[in-house]
Order: C-alpha cells, then structure tokens, then sequence
C-alpha cells in the first residue's frame, strides 16, 4: 500500500490512494478506515472516506499533523490486518419496477434511450454496483457500476418530495433515497425497505464497501415485504 498524505487545516490528515474512481484503490479506501476504526485511537475525533481518499481528524490539543501522520503510517503500513478488515457484504435489494406511482420516470427514460421499458430495467438489474461512500442524505449511497447505456440528465424541475425508497437515475449514477427528500433523479423503482432509522444502534442500511444488486419483484411482493419483510434475509455475508 502506497500512501500520499497531506494536512486538511490543523485537524486532519488526509489520506489519498490514487487518482480515479476503481474497485482497486477503494479496497484500500475501506481497508485503512477498519484498522483506523479498529485501533480505538484516541486523539481520533472522527473518520470520512470517500472514493479515493480517506480523512483522519484528531484533536489538535493532543497531538500534532506530524505525529498523527507517523501513527497513522505505522497502522497502515503494518502487515498485521484483523479478521473483521476482510468482511464484505452483498445486499440483494428487492425493488418495485411496476407501479407508475413508485417509477414514475420509467417510461420517459425508456423513451430517451429508444428502448424498452424492460431492457431498461433489465440493464439496471445485470450490474453488481459497489458503495463507494455514504452521503449526501442519512445513509445515501454513493454507488459505482451503472450501465452506460443508461446514463441520462436530471430532470428539468426537481420534485419537491421523493418518497423514501425510491430509486432513481441521474447522469452516470444510480441511488436510492434513504428518506423523503426534494431532489431531480430520474425515478425508476422503489424499495419497500427502509434505508434508514435513527432509533436503530447501526441507523443505515449501507455501509461503505458493500456491493449492491437490484433484484426485481412484483407489486404483490413488494406489499408483502414492506408488511412482513426482514431486510437481512436479503443480505449475504461474503
């Protein structure tokens, strides 16, 4: 593991593995935030990862830029890695294609790429996508994989409320909102499960570094998941 570190203000440390968006140096990404994590330090106030980097604040009162950088190479340059750092997770997320209240777009999108409604859907379920970070929303994921073909601008006007669960389309990427929000995306589907809940003691469904595949089912299965589902029957420990 290669690292370039440089100072963000007088409380972090910033850590870049590379220069583009790939599987590879993400794996990195969420590697050094484990062992971070892991190592309990206690000047550490706080972690962000991102696609590419990875930012490490401490408290300036008790360390230095200099010495939280020496620490933070030892940790990371270490051969020893602890089993939890290799744990991934693949959630099969069920998600309803059929209803025009829950993918109200569907049929526009289909249109703008001159094809079927369900070779859309169908190009939308064949990725197996990646969660490169959480943000924007509580427990948003940022996702990597979408199909090319399926690349297509916001819309116009933003809607003023997007349910939660809705899954939707917006230039190269694809998302699900976590919660009812105002936001643009080209809506495609919805999930019948939530994505996020504060009373809970892990309140996001996502964490980084899980990979992520739409699995379609019918409105009369959605009804059913949303009543009596349980979302970790959908989630497979890799």
């Amino acid at each position: 593991m290669t690292l370039k570190t440089y100072p963000l203000g007088n409380e972090a440390v910033v850590i870049s593995f590379g220069d583009t968006i790939d599987t590879h140096i993400h794996d990195q990404v969420v590697e050094s935030y484990q062992r971070v994590q892991q190592a309990k330090l206690e000047v550490v106030t706080d972690l962000v990862p991102t696609y590419r980097t990875l930012a490490v604040y401490y408290d300036w009162r008790m360390t230095s830029y200099r010495d939280m950088k020496a620490t933070l190479e030892r940790l990371l340059l270490s051969d020893r890695m602890s089993p939890e750092t290799s744990e991934r997770r693949i959630i099969h997320l069920p998600v309803c294609y059929e209803s025009e209240e829950f993918a109200p777009d569907l049929h526009t999108l289909a249109d703008y790429h001159d094809v079927s409604v369900s070779t859309v859907i169908e190009r939308h379920i064949n990725p197996l996508y990646r969660v490169y970070m959480i943000g924007f929303l509580p427990g948003f994921p940022y996702l990597g994989g979408l199909d090319s073909r399926l690349q297509t601008p916001r819309l116009s006007e933003p809607r003023s409320q997007v349910p939660a669960g809705s899954v939707g389309i917006a230039g190269g990427q694809t998302g699900i909102y976590p919660v009812e929000s105002p936001g643009g995306w080209q809506i495609i589907g919805r999930t019948p499960f939530a994505l996020f809940n504060p009373n809970h003691e892990q309140p996001t469904l996502f964490r980084m570094g899980d990979w992520l595949t739409f699995n379609p089912i019918s409105l009369e299965r959605y009804d059913q998941l949303k009543q009596d589902g349980n979302i970790n029957d959908f989630i497979e420990e890799a």
